[in-house]
């Protein structure tokens, strides 16, 4: 893809889905003059509420496509599910960044592995499960994850050997997935990038992850690796937005295993280990995604401090009642950022906590104890 001409405000930026990645991009939107438009069926929605224009319809409702195609300039998106058909439908009418290429690809696990063994990007031993007898030539412990829609720890389940695979997949209600064996991680890091349509790229420092149950509970950056790895991590990167014609914000995810990487998964779309660039970047990862898709130059991601850390919030916090809110952020040097949801329910992402210091250690603890914080009797 050639470089194109930018789309400038006070244009109309359209969002398909209404989250909190959505909400985050479509504040950027609105700060650098653009109008703004959501597509999402829930009407309290945390995008809907700061858009100029929420759409409170279905993601395949034709007329409301027909709407957000016709009035935006261009629709990105800020989930990974979005119906194809609906991508396809908006990209016939309007420019769609990522392309629906792309998100296809990331949304489906047999698509995805397919597209780095192709690329030549390295991935852990994995087979292709999707019939009642299948006996993949692969060593166990493995993981059992469903092909699509799965995310944040759902849609998987680990099994020790063939016959408890079988069993698993027909409980997973025998659609296509992909079986990964299970590996022996020395850490979990990712590279929040982004790609112009002319090439352009650039990418956040490394960060490095640890999820609980499936979910992603701490971010610290940067990551604790070699120089080496830290620019093979960037270098594989970009692989993958070159061979995607990526345009937008994208998040690689790797396991590092006997002391070399492997691309876990892509998420085509701004990401939650990238959270922190709100408060210690010069530039946050949503207004990245901003001047990518509208084709404006991208913003220096240089940290703002030596060391970062962000923990989530999720809804057991509301277990004991409201959260102590200001006990979090006692003594400085941290953000607190809720997400307008609702209704707090276990596992679900409410919000986060962003603290940072003098270096990634001292951001780690700081982070650690403001969320502990937030349990304080009030």
């Amino acid at each position: 893809m050639s470089a194109r001409t930018p789309i400038l405000p006070p244009a109309t930026v359209g969002m398909l889905g209404g989250g909190q990645l959505g909400r985050y991009a479509v504040i950027a939107a609105r700060t650098m003059g653009y109008r703004t438009m959501v597509l999402e069926p829930d009407p309290h929605a945390p995008a809907g509420r700061v858009a100029d224009e929420h759409l409170v319809a279905a993601y395949d409702d034709e007329d409301a496509l027909r709407r957000l195609g016709d009035e935006c300039d261009v629709i990105t998106t800020e989930f990974e599910n979005p119906p194809a058909a609906a991508l396809d439908f908006l990209d016939r009418r309007t420019l769609v960044a990522p392309s629906p290429r792309a998100v296809s690809i990331a949304q489906d696990r047999v698509k995805e592995k397919a597209f780095l063994v192709d690329a030549g990007l390295p991935v852990g031993p994995y087979a292709v499960v999707d019939s009642a007898d299948a006996d993949p030539a692969i060593s166990y412990p493995a993981i059992l994850k469903t092909a699509r829609l799965g995310y944040d720890g759902k849609g998987q389940r680990g099994v020790a050997d063939a016959s408890e695979m079988r069993a698993a997949w027909r409980l997973m209600g025998s659609v296509p997935c992909v079986l990964e064996q299970a590996l022996d991680l020395q850490a979990e890091v990712s590279v929040v990038a982004a790609r112009t349509s002319d090439g352009g790229f650039n990418a956040y420092p490394v960060a490095e992850n640890t999820h609980v149950d499936g979910i992603l509970d701490l971010t610290v950056v940067p990551a604790h690796l070699s120089r080496r790895l830290t620019d093979r991590a960037v270098g594989l990167a970009l692989g993958v937005a070159d061979a995607l014609d990526y345009v937008g914000v994208l998040a690689v995810e790797f396991f590092v295993v006997d002391g070399d990487l492997l691309v876990n998964e892509i998420a085509p779309r701004p990401h939650n280990s990238g959270h922190w660039t709100l408060d210690v970047a010069q530039t946050s990862q949503f207004e990245q995604q901003i001047r990518a898709v509208c084709g404006l130059p991208l913003g220096d991601v240089a940290m703002t401090r030596k060391g970062a850390a962000m923990v989530n919030l999720l809804g057991d916090l509301w277990n004991d009642g409201e959260p102590a809110w200001a006990a979090s952020l006692e003594g400085g040097r941290t953000a607190l950022h809720l997400y307008g949801k609702t209704a707090p329910r276990p596992g679900r992402k409410m919000g986060h906590l962003t603290a940072w210091d003098d270096h990634r250690e001292a951001a780690e603890l700081r982070a650690e104890a403001a969320r502990e914080r937030l349990s304080r009797p009030g």
